[in-house]
């Protein structure tokens, strides 16, 4: 691929409550074939969508306060999004009910109706094709070389795809937490001008957006930018 004949690396600060899977492959495909070496540094949060890139790197970079969260996929019914892992488990638990007691039948008739003949299908498709997504990365990146990284990888993989586990599509999960899962990360605090330098483009990037009409900003290192406004 293009770039990888040369060691090529990148310091990504990420900061997103995330998005599409589908964009989040194209992102990190494209990193990938740029960039040998990847780290992600995390100065508050990278939720859903932005906790798969944060996986798909060589090692995160977390403060104190830093957060990723649950990876499972979001679907969209009656007007609302709800966890595809809520939709596969309650098809799993209509059919144990219906099993023991055939007169519940009509209970959960309504229920499974509106899931449709295709959103059961969607819903699996959709937890396995984000969980698959974020072992290949991490396989490939962050436990590269280890005889062991393939089963480590899967089970990074499981642990941030289960639902089941977290509950809320929002929840925290720290820097201790992730690192006891085995995900690769350093400690923010560990370099004092590394966390100045980062905390402070967060936070006027942030003021940047909140304050003014400005909607994307491009800058580059010889003092060149490119600033677009609502």
């Amino acid at each position: 691929m293009f770039g990888m004949n040369v060691q090529r690396g990148l310091t990504l600060i990420l900061h997103t409550p995330g998005g599409q899977t589908n964009a989040a492959e194209t992102v990190v495909q494209y990193l990938h074939s740029k960039y040998n070496d990847i780290e992600v540094v995390v100065p508050a949060f990278a939720m859903s969508a932005g906790t798969m890139i944060g996986l798909a790197s060589n090692r995160l970079i977390m403060g104190r306060q830093s957060q990723i969260g649950p990876i499972d996929p979001q679907m969209p019914m009656n007007g609302k999004f709800v966890s595809a892992r809520a939709i596969v488990d309650q098809f799993e638990r209509a059919k144990k009910e219906i099993s023991a007691d055939t007169g519940l039948a009509h209970a959960w008739a309504p229920v499974l109706a509106s899931l449709g003949p295709a959103l059961l299908v969607e819903a699996q498709n959709a937890l396995d094709y984000g969980e698959r997504m974020v072992r290949e990365w991490a396989e490939a990146r962050m436990f590269a070389g280890q005889t062991d990284g393939p089963a480590k990888a899967a089970a990074v993989a499981q642990f941030f795809n289960d639902a089941g586990t977290h509950k809320s599509h929002g929840r925290r999960i720290g820097r201790d937490e992730a690192a006891a899962q085995g995900v690769v990360i350093e400690s923010l605090e560990a370099s004092q001008d590394l966390q100045d330098k980062v905390l402070t483009a967060y936070h006027l990037a942030t003021l940047m957006f909140e304050q003014t009409q400005v909607c994307k900003m491009i800058w580059a290192d010889h003092g060149q930018q490119w600033i677009k406004n609502a």
